[in-house]
């Protein structure tokens, strides 16, 4: 059983006894990429606490991480430490954690394809995750010798974690084949059989986020809940929904909300719970990620008039428009 994609029988009996899951991805405002929240230097526990309180508040109960392997590789017991500090402020919260363990994505004016240690680059006026950085990268993702390495990490880290109660779901690779290249068919092949080696009780899944078929048909079989990415209207929202409920399985949304291309809170989230999908919203607090910005801003550019495009709080905790988090804690209250 634990070498095998769960059956639709268990992947629904996991949803029943799930609650619906109402979370957003998260970065603290202190961090402007994974590096900078996970190694030792810049690692922010404060930050993380302060705000995953606004975030219970608000009537959120989890939170979709993304972990950086490159830290892991130079300090594992460390990341691993610092990990479980953050799934014990969650739990105080009563926050559940998705972690992401690998991702293809890179912003910037020149994207960094490699993460890097150490102090990082400073945020490009105006552009959005303009220092944001992949996991594990090109360099060490491509490279045939590193393999043994990203297994041990994914195994490692599955192993210690799995049975904190915090943890609801695995999201194995987030975005593969997005600019960084390295989350190919093969690979994610590779990785769904690593991590059920380590035969987690959570459920595992990458999500889609493209039209690429072959990749997602690949994904759908290898996932034991489906997962999507849904930047779109509630028309285009519905689309999605429709398509994904021929594979049998439950659904998440692992990324969504950009008001530029039409997200709202409003009837966005009743779909969400009306579907009984689960969904986490791009960003919480605003900071060094600048996800004001669109992904069409260059350097120096202003918010346009269509107001922010991620995030939801300001640095200080006062929400960005007070009537999307009276509509996010009324739904969340099953109001």
């Amino acid at each position: 059983m634990n070498g095998l994609r769960w059956s639709p029988e268990r992947a629904w009996a996991w949803h029943a006894q799930a609650p619906w899951l109402l979370g957003f991805n998260y970065v603290p405002s202190t961090a402007c990429n994974t590096t900078e929240m996970w190694q030792r230097q810049t690692f922010d526990p404060a930050a993380i606490d302060r705000e995953l309180g606004w975030a219970s508040a608000i009537g959120f109960n989890s939170a979709r991480i993304f972990v950086q392997y490159l830290v892991w590789k130079n300090d594992p017991d460390g990341l691993i430490d610092r990990i479980g500090q953050v799934l014990r402020i969650a739990t105080r919260h009563r926050i559940s954690v998705v972690p992401v363990l690998f991702d293809d994505c890179a912003f910037g004016e020149s994207p960094r394809f490699d993460p890097y240690l150490g102090p990082q680059s400073d945020p490009t006026p105006g552009m959005i995750l303009p220092s944001w950085t992949p996991s594990p990268g090109r360099a060490l993702g491509m490279d045939p010798a590193e393999e043994p390495s990203l297994k041990r990490y994914l195994t490692d880290v599955i192993a210690a974690l799995k049975s904190d109660p915090a943890i609801v779901f695995w999201d194995l690779f987030n975005e593969p084949g997005n600019v960084a290249k390295v989350g190919t068919a093969p690979f994610l092949e590779r990785l769904f059989g690593w991590a059920r080696e380590s035969a987690p009780p959570q459920p595992l899944t990458v999500g889609s986020f493209t039209d690429n078929e072959s990749l997602n048909k690949i994904i759908y079989r290898l996932s034991d809940v489906v997962s999507f990415h849904a930047y779109t209207d509630a028309a285009g929202l519905a689309r999605q929904i429709e398509v994904l409920r021929i594979e049998g399985y439950p659904i998440l949304c692992t990324e969504w909300m950009a008001r530029g291309l039409g997200s709202r809170y409003d009837t966005d989230l009743a779909l969400f719970k009306q579907e009984g999908i689960g969904c986490y919203q791009w960003g919480l607090v605003n900071g060094r990620t600048q996800c004001q910005y669109p992904w069409s801003n260059k350097r120096g550019d202003p918010i346009p008039e269509t107001g922010w495009f991620h995030d939801l709080l300001h640095p200080d905790g006062t929400p960005y428009h007070p009537a999307e988090v009276e509509t996010i804690s009324r739904i969340s209250a099953g109001q």
